[in-house]
């Protein structure tokens, strides 16, 4: 009877310590080093298109609604210019200048500095997937 032991007792097929059958590969049918995390382009929920568009911001407690811009838009959400920065999770409402369409939004992180303001990424707390009225192109995903 032939045994599939490499003949050190251990019990596992291979040529040594850099055999091409080692334990970890067999068990999980993958080559060892050649998985890597998603980016986060492929990890991304839906595509962004560039959109410079002025918006408007209705915050909570503030009787004059706030001037900002889009940077990118996506059917999820945005990237919004603004002056100031909002907490992570702060929520208020982003109208459609040309269509005065209204959509309550959460922040999804601290802002980022940039030339001009802050980069602000927002979400849609409803599915809006027609709000800035483009067409975007499929995830890749």
């Amino acid at each position: 009877m032939k045994s599939n032991s490499d003949g050190n007792g251990s019990g596992v097929t291979g040529s040594g310590a850099a055999g091409s059958g080692t334990a970890a590969s067999a068990a999980t049918g993958t080559r060892p080093g050649l998985i890597r995390p998603p980016t986060a382009e492929e990890r991304r929920r839906a595509q962004r298109v560039l959109l410079r568009m002025p918006v408007l911001l209705h915050i909570p407690n503030q009787p004059k609604p706030v001037a900002a811009e889009t940077h990118t838009v996506s059917q999820t959400g945005a990237m919004l210019l603004v002056a100031e920065g909002f907490p992570a999770g702060a929520k208020f409402t982003i109208e459609h200048p040309q269509t005065e369409a209204r959509v309550e939004v959460r922040i999804l992180r601290t802002a980022q500095l940039s030339q001009g303001g802050s980069l602000q990424p927002v979400e849609f707390l409803t599915p809006s997937p027609n709000f800035w009225g483009v067409f975007f192109p499929p995830a890749l995903n």
